[in-house]
């Protein structure tokens, strides 16, 4: 992943695929269905497409001039709800996904916390058998690329944080162990009793504790990088690059914007960004 200065301190940018694209012949057929105009469309498969339905063309449309009529001149975006994109998005922030979420239509899956956090775990529980247990701490966790700044010197604090809310936690529950390791891993922690790294190699090769539940789920800052797979309806991500896409956007979640629109297909783009008319 690219990575960039910014305020003096290194970030990475997300990386983000297009999954799927719906096409446009579905809009272009439901603006059709509206206006009663199917022998108007310049696309033969819409044309026909009550008498003689081929639904391979009608998704492989790539222009349509009633569209871009309706986008441009009349500005009767309902249309394009019918026309859907898809990404991958890798390796953005805690704090881009909580500005994304206030964008409503659209359908978000976002890597769990709590499934995929037990590395971490491991790390802070075999760190209590290291002579340096920070140290130890920040080298396993430096390792799992966790965070979307990437100073050095910046991870320290980061990392610092994250270790002493562990501390925190660890100093007052009980039963810390039960919750952050796999019953089948719990005799690693006797039988390597003192050594760190015979532990953590244990641990992380032994059952992970997968669902942590919200017990560590505090530790998490807005730093911490996500993946996530959003679809947009084309009306709703005109909305999102207007706004997200702009110099007055938080520059995490315009990054995000920037590298969306690079994987967006001109035909969309075309319906509603300006400057691709």
């Amino acid at each position: 992943m690219e990575k960039i200065e910014k305020y003096h301190i290194e970030y990475e940018k997300p990386k983000v695929t297009l999954l799927q694209e719906s096409g446009l012949g579905v809009a272009e057929i439901a603006a059709r269905t509206c206006y009663d105009s199917f022998e108007n469309s310049e696309n033969d498969c819409v044309k026909n497409a009550m008498t003689s339905m081929d639904t391979n063309a009608i998704n492989a449309i790539d222009d349509s001039e009633l569209l871009s009529n309706l986008a441009w001149v009349h500005h009767h975006h309902s249309i394009i709800e019918h026309a859907t994109l898809s990404f991958l998005v890798q390796g953005t922030s805690r704090g881009v996904l909580q500005e994304h979420a206030r964008h409503r239509l659209q359908a978000i899956s976002v890597r769990s916390t709590r499934y995929t956090m037990s590395s971490v775990i491991n790390s802070f529980t075999a760190s209590q058998e290291a002579q340096d247990g920070f140290k130890f701490f920040l080298e396993k966790v430096l390792c799992l690329n966790l965070f979307v700044i990437s100073d050095p010197e910046y991870l320290k604090i980061e990392v610092r944080s994250i270790y002493d809310k562990f501390m925190f936690q660890y100093s007052r529950d009980v039963d810390y162990l039960k919750g952050a390791v796999a019953k089948s891993s719990l005799p690693f922690v006797k039988e390597f009793k003192g050594d760190a790294e015979a532990l953590y190699a244990a641990l992380e090769n032994g059952k992970k504790k997968r669902n942590v539940g919200d017990g560590f789920k505090h530790i998490v800052s807005d730093n911490w990088k996500v993946d996530m797979v959003v679809t947009f309806n084309i009306r709703s991500l005109k909305n999102y690059f207007d706004l997200r896409d702009s110099g007055a956007a938080w520059f995490q979640i315009q990054w995000l914007a920037e590298e969306m629109k690079k994987v967006t297909p001109v035909k969309y783009l075309k319906l509603i960004d300006k400057q691709y008319k």
